[in-house]
């Protein structure tokens, strides 16, 4: 036997006495005595002197997780998320589960739940990511473990602070490289969820801990963590534990309105379900616990060791996925916050519900809550708290509008639906949509590194007007609306009043009424600087959501002045279609044509992306693709084809125009004050 002593947790200066302690009395907590050929038992032989006997024992009398009937399994690195990977309110709802399927590739910590929030781009006929590429510019036909791929099964993401937490990965899902996945022979919901209490569990962490010289969940150390054997009264029992456990975690999602579990805001949730988090939180607690004491019973783990392993082992608080922040390019969702003050939860869920996109009729119990799923069912492509299909209200705004008195005031909606559920509409709500939601709505739609908000605000400097558009109603006919609606009567509107004011005030004015007609003025003068940057856009905004939220909304970027930080971020991607870095969305076709036909005869992945593959491609007998020596088109009738003069001219006119210096006036008309400079502008 060998003596090890561990003063890991001692400060440098505490770590001499601790040692000198240990070796005058080396039954104190700090020294261990281990036979060092035990550590044979576990993969990978590490010096894991501190590990109870009994558990060094079990790598020996349990199977390994990667033994029939189960399986531990990856799938290779993508390393073009921004092109092929989306979150998954981005796309058309029709096209979800289809071209677009559920990506777990990770996240933050959650054990039992966690929302499968991406989407990646897929193709059925070539069981393929859509358009990727692997070496050599060569397709990448069949992903690694493809065979697997829409399985229920388990996921996890390789590496969070809170530790190890694999959770339910619903069937029709992709996995990923950051997010591998386990599954059971014959797919079986109560044995997926036995097992998933089993690597939830306390024992099974540790035993996972003791392969680990990093904190990072690979595939091979999942593969070789020992799981007990389970007979069928164990298998039923664990799965009970489990199934409840993952209700309650996903019900702590039914308030997150990007979740696909979402049903209705704070307080209005909690008042319809009848439920309080603080009840649900402790109830998961005693299931985790009762799941513990079965799994060390389970492993043959004494009631001694059984404490040295939980003091070692420490669990992430409920909602560490919320809160946790990495560095390591592993954590996927770092500093994602889906906790919202009540007030901004419930105004955010107003806005939604103007827009269509929410239900308010399961606030009101005129429709009722849908029943929960099962934990393995396939992802839906809305969330329960959105209109089903076949529901939606027959006006469904694409424009909505900051003008009080307007038909179509976004705040006036609003306030009729907070009337319509009986609960008060936040103080100050026209103010705060024109200053706080935007920003507040671009980090609530910010997942997995991707920035997507779907409620998009156009504004002047001063927000003192602004349009809001909504993707999922919007078209390429929406700017001319814009424009020719909405922004031209307003603007026709204000000019009136300062011809008017401009009469009443022309002889004695006073110093205050001289302010009110600059305010007025510098109002006007921001509403013309705002038609002009959208009748110049209106011509080339040609949507398509298949490009993603960022690409689509760049041409904006002028539009946006109220938003520094969003500005910046739009026009470096606006910069970047033009310098041709993004050739593979659909914009970038629309509106350089001459640039993008040419590269898809010498990249196959843009053809594919362009619909191109069969001009420009040919398949050999030996499966290998190469580029046809003549193609079925030429590139210059491709070009004129898909080469629009408007197009090119509203383009070079938006390209060409000086950035915009509308007056800020304030929302209440103080004195006149220059708006801040947009972003310079110039050749993309």
């Amino acid at each position: 036997m060998t003596v090890f002593i561990r003063v890991l947790d001692a400060s440098v200066d505490e770590k001499a006495d601790a040692i000198r302690t240990a070796l005058t009395a080396p039954h104190v907590s700090v020294a261990f005595e281990q036979a060092p050929e035990k550590f044979t038992a576990i993969p990978g032989s590490p010096f894991a002197y501190w590990a109870p006997s009994s558990c060094l024992q079990i790598f020996t009398t349990s199977e390994p997780f990667n033994r029939t009937p189960r399986l531990v399994v990856s799938t290779n690195p993508l390393n073009a998320d921004f092109r092929f990977a989306r979150v998954w309110w981005e796309p058309k709802a029709s096209t979800l589960g289809g071209a677009w399927r559920p990506w777990a590739k990770g996240g933050a910590y959650s054990p039992h739940y966690y929302d499968v929030n991406t989407v990646i781009a897929w193709s059925d006929d070539r069981q393929s990511y859509t358009g990727f590429l692997g070496t050599e510019n060569r397709p990448l036909e069949r992903p690694a473990s493809v065979q697997h791929f829409f399985r229920p099964g388990m996921t996890w993401p390789r590496r969070t602070q809170g530790g190890l937490g694999i959770r339910a990965m619903p069937a029709g899902c992709i996995f990923a490289d950051k997010g591998p996945a386990a599954f059971v022979e014959g797919d079986g919901a109560e044995d997926l969820l036995a097992l998933l209490a089993v690597t939830t569990s306390t024992p099974f962490r540790y035993l996972v801990a003791l392969q680990m010289a990093f904190g990072s969940y690979e595939v091979g150390v999942l593969q070789r963590t020992p799981v007990p054997n389970l007979d069928k009264t164990d298998v039923s029992t664990l799965a009970v534990l489990s199934r409840r456990a993952w209700s309650l975690k996903r019900w702590l999602d039914t308030h997150n309105e990007t979740s696909h579990a979402f049903v209705l805001p704070m307080g209005l949730n909690e008042k319809v379900s009848g439920r309080e988090r603080s009840v649900v939180e402790r109830e998961i607690g005693a299931l985790v616990l009762q799941v513990d004491d079965a799994m060390f019973v389970l492993y043959g783990i004494n009631a001694d060791d059984r404490t040295a392993i939980e003091s070692s082992v420490k669990r992430a608080p409920l909602n560490e996925g919320e809160q946790e922040a990495e560095s390591d390019d592993e954590s996927d969702d770092a500093s994602e916050d889906d906790t919202l003050a009540s007030a901004d939860s419930f105004s955010s869920w107003l806005v939604g519900v103007a827009f269509g996109r929410f239900d308010p009729r399961l606030a009101t119990g005129e429709r009722a809550v849908p029943p929960e799923p099962e934990p393995f069912d396939p992802l839906p492509s809305r969330s329960p708290g959105m209109y089903p299909e076949g529901e939606e209200p027959a006006e469904r705004p694409d424009i909505l509008v900051d003008d009080e008195g307007h038909a179509d005031d976004l705040a006036a909606r609003a306030i009729s639906i907070a009337e319509r559920v009986k609960v008060d509409a936040p103080e100050n709500f026209r103010a705060w949509l024109a200053k706080e939601f935007f920003p507040l709505h671009i980090k609530m739609y910010s997942k997995s590194r991707r920035k997507a908000p779907i409620y998009w605000q156009l504004a002047t400097p001063s927000a003192s007007y602004s349009v809001w558009l909504y993707i999922h109603a919007f078209s390429k006919d929406t700017l001319f609306r814009v424009q020719n609606d909405y922004v031209t009567p307003r603007l026709a509107h204000e000019e009136r009043r300062v011809e008017s004011l401009a009469s009443e005030l022309r002889d004695g004015a006073t110093a205050a009424q001289r302010k009110q007609l600059a305010a007025q003025e510098g109002l006007v003068e921001e509403l013309r600087a705002f038609l002009d940057e959208v009748k110049r856009v209106a011509p080339l905004w040609k949507p398509n959501l298949d490009d993603g939220v960022v690409i689509n909304f760049a041409p904006l970027w002028r539009l946006v002045p109220q938003n520094k930080s969003w500005q910046k971020e739009l026009k470096s991607t606006w910069d970047a279609l033009g310098e041709g870095k993004y050739d593979w969305a659909h914009l970038a076709l629309h509106l350089w044509p001459e640039r993008v036909v040419p590269k898809c005869a010498k990249d196959r992945s843009l053809a594919i992306a362009h619909g191109l593959e069969d001009v420009f491609w040919v398949e050999g007998t030996d499966g290998k693709w190469t580029a046809r020596k003549t193609p079925t088109k030429s590139v210059d009738e491709l070009v004129k084809e898909r080469t629009s003069p408007a197009v090119k001219s509203a383009l070079k006119s938006l390209l060409e125009a000086p950035v915009a210096s509308g007056k800020s006036t304030g929302r209440n008309g103080g004195g006149r004050r220059k708006a801040a400079a947009a972003t310079e502008g110039g050749d993309a």
